[in-house]
């Protein structure tokens, strides 16, 4: 189980970091400073989730010490990814109240995470078929 979390620990620290912005008091004047945009917390949730996934991937790959593609491992990574993204609206919605807890963050959330799989996916393809010529 150490080994695990050992190979996690990128992971694990970006999991802090997003719950740490996510859940951050933003006052009103900082949506009104022409660097936000509509639909940017959207996107920032995406990215967010995005990276995480790919994190997740990296320490499972470190952890098994091949690039092996699997299914199972895919499957965790998005429930991993959902149980986090679920979590940080809940938090936003009984916790932290000056943050709403929206369906779309969540939604956007599992997008970054499939676009991760996306990413794995091809990779491995892509590595499965160069080790084949």
């Amino acid at each position: 189980m150490y080994k695990t979390l050992k190979q996690q620990k990128w992971a694990i620290l970006w999991t802090v970091v997003v719950l740490v912005f996510c859940n951050m008091h933003i006052s009103d004047s900082v949506g009104k400073s022409g660097f936000f945009f509509e639909g940017f917390d959207k996107m920032t949730h995406m990215g967010f989730f995005f990276v995480l996934s790919i994190l997740l991937f990296y320490g499972k790959i470190k952890y098994q010490h091949t690039y092996a593609f699997s299914t199972l491992t895919i499957f965790k990574v998005l429930l991993v990814s959902a149980i986090i993204g679920g979590g940080i609206e809940l938090l936003q919605w009984k916790v932290f109240t000056y943050r709403s807890a929206e369906w779309w963050d969540f939604g956007c959330d599992m997008l970054g995470a499939s676009m991760a799989v996306f990413s794995y996916v091809l990779l491995h393809k892509l590595n499965f078929n160069d080790k084949k010529s």
